[in-house]
């Protein structure tokens, strides 16, 4: 009997289309043999649709158009299942779906990949794929990421985080800035991916114009010095906190002084993009020497490990040219492509690395279902006896 494999992608996210094109993919390299895949794609109003078309990427070209051949679509748990049902049900015969045994979210950005989804697939006790609930906000949250790495030792740049509400002293943000770092800047929002709302400053003027392009995409910002003579190098990562092992490492080619959406997914490609990262222009292996290699890949694991992360993450390093430090940029927790193209020089076809990323899940769901969230207590039996003021009111 083929296992029922829930793919979900989409989201409320910048990075929604993104999302489309690295689950497209994957649901081609996903042995069907073994599972019956499920599309699930979830609108940019968070409303979830399932249907065969969804596996099609030319379908997406009228997406109103494509929803009105699916059927909207919502998780439910009973009798100790889950199963996708209809959302506007039948009045006669069955709603249900089908079962679904465990899902793969291909979700990039905020509102999915940040640990919202995962959430509410662990609420459903849903197995699933990737990085748990803590691993995901904290690989979305750069100020965050970068604060648990630092304390632990890790090579991070030092940064500055502000808020929204500070844009009415942008005096005060300026000035914080200057004390603190020299120009150039780079000013990213603290919780996007993609190179989305990314850019340099080299004077004040460019900085102010930076900070308002950053706080255009999320409510907190981060703002680190740049590094002048930078060489980019990244590195995948598949397993989990017990056991993981690194890819080998790439050299992304850039068209502009950062990394852009364009350059990521856009640039390279000969089939309108549709094959995400994988287009991006790079060097496999990176043009960097055999010690810096082998720094990379176990600075790589360790991070990712000590973030608990599991499954397929890549982690994104930042080499200085000029003094030759290597610095962790960010980690992606849901890499677009899933990074397979960072496997398959080590011999892991992509089927084989959506296969691994499969068990691992399972692996965690078969481990968490060990732990007890059950205490036997008489607390509830006692009734009203707790008066207004509940239990913290109670002199017991």
């Amino acid at each position: 009997m083929k296992i029922n494999l829930a793919v979900l992608f989409g989201g409320k996210s910048v990075e929604h289309e993104v999302s489309v094109i690295s689950a497209v993919q994957a649901m081609t390299f996903i042995n069907k043999e073994k599972y019956n895949i499920i599309p699930v794609y979830m609108t940019k109003d968070s409303e979830f649709y399932t249907g065969e078309k969804l596996m099609d990427i030319n379908s997406f070209k009228d997406i109103p158009a494509l929803l009105k051949e699916c059927t909207e679509c919502v998780f439910v748990r009973s009798e100790g299942k889950v199963q996708l049902i209809r959302q506007k049900m039948k009045k006669f015969g069955s709603n249900l779906i089908s079962e679904v045994d465990v899902a793969f979210p291909i979700v990039h950005g905020t509102n999915v990949e940040d640990g919202a989804l995962q959430g509410y697939l662990q609420t459903l006790g849903l197995p699933y794929v990737g990085c748990d609930v803590l691993a995901s906000a904290v690989g979305m949250d750069k100020y965050a990421m970068k604060a648990l790495l630092k304390d632990a030792g890790f090579p991070v740049l030092d940064c500055l985080c502000f808020t929204s509400c500070q844009m009415e002293d942008m005096d005060g943000i300026t000035a914080a800035v200057e004390e603190k770092f020299s120009y150039p800047v780079i000013v990213k929002p603290i919780n996007l991916g993609s190179s989305v709302g990314i850019s340099k400053a080299s004077d004040r003027e460019g900085l102010i114009k930076s900070i308002e392009n950053a706080f255009e995409f999320a409510d907190r910002i981060l703002i680190e010095p740049a590094v002048v003579q930078l060489k980019e190098i990244n590195c995948s990562v598949l397993g989990d906190r017990e056991s993981a092992e690194a890819s080998v490492c790439e050299e992304p080619v850039q068209q502009d002084e950062i990394l852009s959406y364009e350059d990521k997914y856009v640039g390279g490609g000969k089939s309108g993009g549709s094959k995400g990262m994988a287009t991006l222009k790079r060097k496999i292996p990176a043009d960097i020497t055999p010690e810096q290699n082998d720094m990379i890949q176990k600075i790589a694991v360790d991070a990712f490990k000590h973030l608990g992360c599991c499954g397929v993450a890549r982690i994104d390093f930042m080499l200085d040219k000029a003094s030759q430090k290597i610095y962790i940029n960010e980690i992606n927790t849901i890499p677009g492509s899933l990074a397979f193209y960072l496997w398959e020089p080590k011999d892991v076809k992509y089927s084989e690395l959506l296969e691994r990323m499969i068990q691992l899940a399972l692996k965690r769901h078969r481990k968490n279902a060990k732990i007890s969230y059950a205490f036997e207590t008489n607390i509830l039996s006692m009734g009203g006896s707790f008066g207004a003021k509940g239990s913290k009111g109670s002199k017991f």
